[in-house]
């Protein structure tokens, strides 16, 4: 039963792991008081780019670069609804709706032009787990937190740093003043657009990044659609999180947990319908936004144009 649970505590951290980065930087893009729906589209830009990237050299060499093409093709599609939602204020529902879409049928359509109908069977260069030595050791917990693959290890850097400069820093002030009041944020000297801009390309880098990740670190080849909702449900993610970095990587923890039950019931002999637990972080996505509907303290000025 301890292997069964350790399993599935490595599972949940491991498929917690680009709910999280995308839910990061969601939470900052709405902390400045945008809310980007394209995200689903950023994750499978990021996807895409890092497909394309990890071509480009062998080895460990073509997946660092396939998380740098892939960071930075989410970041493009992030600049697209930007220049529309931002720079035009356009109705930015409306705007990430459509370059979600886009970046669906764009990706597809590249994807199936350079490498086929059925991608040729596509393996790419992947990023194993990379244990700490003496901390991966430790029981039940150990192979769970510090035998993960790098990009795991970014979070634990990221939630703490977000943290403190969202709450200690000038910067983190005036983003959050942005989202709050922003006629106060420009009586104050600071510029909203700017702002805003600087915190959508962010979300959307981090967004490319959770992309990435599940190409590079988890799948090991890439597939139409992919991403698989899982833009929304990193929204979702930070509206349990309540906008605060912390309270989102735990929220993500509990989604991943949601996906990962899959293999403690196997674990156990329970023979359930695996469609069950695709559709589990769907089902838990509506309960989430049920529950907190009309309480979570968004900011004040979240999706204003």
């Amino acid at each position: 039963m301890s292997d069964a649970l350790a399993a599935f505590l490595e599972a949940t951290v491991r498929t917690a792991t680009p709910l999280a980065l995308a839910a990061l930087g969601e939470s900052v893009t709405e902390r400045a008081g945008v809310i980007n729906i394209g995200l689903e589209g950023a994750i499978m830009a990021g996807a895409f780019g890092a497909l394309v990237g990890a071509g480009l050299a062998p080895g460990a060499g073509g997946a660092l670069l396939g998380f740098a093409v892939g960071a930075l093709a989410g970041l493009l599609a992030a600049a697209l609804f930007a220049a529309f939602a931002v720079g035009l204020r356009a109705d930015q529902i409306i705007t990430g709706t459509a370059v979600t879409l886009a970046s669906l049928g764009l990706t597809g359509t590249l994807y199936r032009t350079l490498y086929g109908e059925t991608g040729a069977a596509l393996t790419l260069p992947t990023t194993p787990p990379a244990p700490i030595p003496g901390l991966s050791a430790i029981p039940l917990l150990g192979r769970a937190l510090f035998a993960q693959p790098p990009a795991t290890y970014l979070l634990y850097l990221l939630v703490p740093a977000l943290a403190w400069w969202s709450s200690r820093t000038h910067a983190g002030l005036a983003l959050r003043a942005v989202g709050e009041r922003p006629d106060a944020a420009v009586a104050a000297g600071i510029r909203p657009r700017r702002v805003q801009l600087a915190a959508t390309l962010f979300g959307g880098a981090l967004g490319g990044l959770a992309g990435a990740t599940l190409v590079l670190a988890q799948a090991g080849t890439f597939a139409e659609g992919m991403s698989a909702g899982r833009g929304f449900i990193a929204i979702a993610i930070v509206v349990l999180g309540r906008w605060h970095p912390v309270g989102v990587a735990a929220a993500a923890l509990l989604f991943g947990a949601a996906s990962a039950l899959q293999y403690l019931f196997q674990a156990m002999g329970w023979q359930l319908p695996y469609q069950l637990f695709l559709a589990l972080p769907y089902l838990l996505t509506l309960v989430v936004l049920a529950s907190v509907s009309g309480r979570a303290a968004a900011p004040a000025a979240l999706g204003q144009r």
